[in-house]
Order: C-alpha cells, then structure tokens, then sequence
C-alpha cells in the first residue's frame, strides 16, 4: 500500500552538547539515543517544543527538542579527539565556560588562535583537544578505555553517562569506523563472526562479546570493557567471571565478534 502523503526532510544542525532523542515527545519519555553537537539530522517535522528527526549518521528516528537544533549547517572541519573538552567564550581557559563537549563531537573550526580553536559560532575550544575530520585513532579499546568510570546510562553517548552499545558506537566512530547504535543490531553486523557457542578461548583483544541486550569489548587475556548497570558505570573486568555472573542470571552468550583487518 502506498503513503498518502511523503514528506521530505530538510537537514538541520544539532546546537547543545548532546541532544537526547526519544521515542514519543514527552520529557519523561525515556531516551533512545543522543545526538552530540555538531551532527547533523533530517528534520521532517516540528510540532510544538518538539522535532520528529532521524539521525543521518545510523538512521536512528525519534523526537528531540527543537531548541537544540539549528537551520544554519556548517560542515564539520573537526571533531572532538579527546575523551571531552570546554567551550569558551574567548580564548582564554580563565574566561567561564559556556559548555562542555564529548568525544566525536562535530566542530566547524574558522582559525586557529595560539593554542585555541575559534568555532564558526564564535567560540573556542583547546586546540590540544580535536583533530581533523578524517584523522582517526586505531585502537578502540584503548579508547572505550578512556571512559572507564563514567557512569551508565541508558540511551547516553557522553562521559556524562553511557550504555554498552553507545560505548561501542562511541569508540568505534573515533576510530573511523560506523557501527549500528543497538547491540542487536551490532551483534548483526560488526565485523564478521569468531565463535557463536560462546568459546572464550576464541577471543582476543578488540573482539566484541554479545548477551541478549548486552555487548562488552575484550581488552585483553581474561578482561571485558563495557557499561553496564550492574556496576552503573563503565568497567573493566575479568571475562570468565563476568560470562558466568551474567549466565546466573540467566543470560548466556550469543555472538563473538572481530573487526575486519
């Protein structure tokens, strides 16, 4: 059956740090997933405090606050290399801060002023902080790594708070490769497979392990990276044991799998 009426989006701009999307407009919906500064996103309708959008990066639908995008897009020159930095009002780490950024975020960078970055808007960020677009880390453990500590949250992809998947997402996208934003999804299409019984003698550094609604990353011999909420944060800890935690529970593993060369 055809579509009554097809709408064409047009391409907008997210302007705060992170932006949550949502399955329904509702503040007290949970979130979905977050969509940080700088990336842009298909707009197909505004209603009200609320845009009904997809994320252009992996195709993601739901709702967002209006305020928090922009008609004006500016390609991306940088992104956020470092696992956060600040955004001043002037190029000065003394002047008060106006925001803070996560790692990925998008940056449209004008000049270079001494050891600071001037933002398109007119802001600043530490040079020591970004990279260009296109200049990528190679290790994703090490930088999942980088966010051990942070606090779990559903839906989140920030040091702020983040899940398993958005952990995932997060460090792969800083080592330049695109991953779905589920762990279903992941467990999909990540790589290709390694073992699919659940055999850890299998498994080496990088490899991605999944549960039902759950993924962690090998980070070495006997040791499993991710957020979780049985922990509420991000962690690192010895493999065997975590697989046989999770299996009391009542969940065993599903996939093991290993980027490609």
């Amino acid at each position: 059956m055809q579509a009554l009426r097809y709408v064409s989006p047009s391409l907008v701009q997210v302007i705060e740090p992170a932006a949550a999307l949502r399955n329904r407009p509702d503040a007290a919906a949970s979130w979905t997933t977050e969509a940080l500064f700088g990336e842009v996103v298909r707009l197909f309708e505004i209603k009200g405090d609320w845009a009904w959008v997809q994320l252009k990066a992996d195709g993601y639908v739901g709702y967002m606050h209006a305020a928090a995008l922009s008609t004006d897009v500016t390609p991306a020159t940088h992104h956020v290399a470092a696992l956060g930095t600040i955004l001043y009002p002037a190029a000065d780490m003394k002047t008060p801060p106006s925001g803070s950024l996560s790692m990925t975020a998008q940056l449209a960078v004008q000049e270079m002023v001494g050891s600071f970055a001037r933002l398109t808007d007119g802001r600043y960020v530490p040079a020591q902080h970004i990279a260009t677009r296109g200049t990528c880390a190679t290790d994703h453990v090490a930088i999942a790594r980088r966010f051990l500590g942070a606090p779990y949250q559903w839906g989140g992809k920030t040091r702020g708070g983040l899940d398993c998947s958005g952990l995932v997402q997060v460090a792969l996208a800083a080592c330049g490769h695109a991953a779905p934003r589920d762990s279903d999804m992941q467990s999909a299409e990540l790589g290709r497979a390694v073992d699919v019984t659940g055999d850890l003698a299998h498994t080496q550094a990088g490899d991605f392990i999944f549960w039902k609604g759950h993924v962690g990353i090998v980070s070495g011999p006997d040791a499993l990276l991710h957020a979780n909420a049985y922990h509420m944060a991000v962690v690192e800890e010895p493999l065997r044991a975590t697989v046989a935690r999770i299996a009391a529970a009542g969940s065993s593993v599903t996939a093991i799998r290993r980027l490609s060369p």
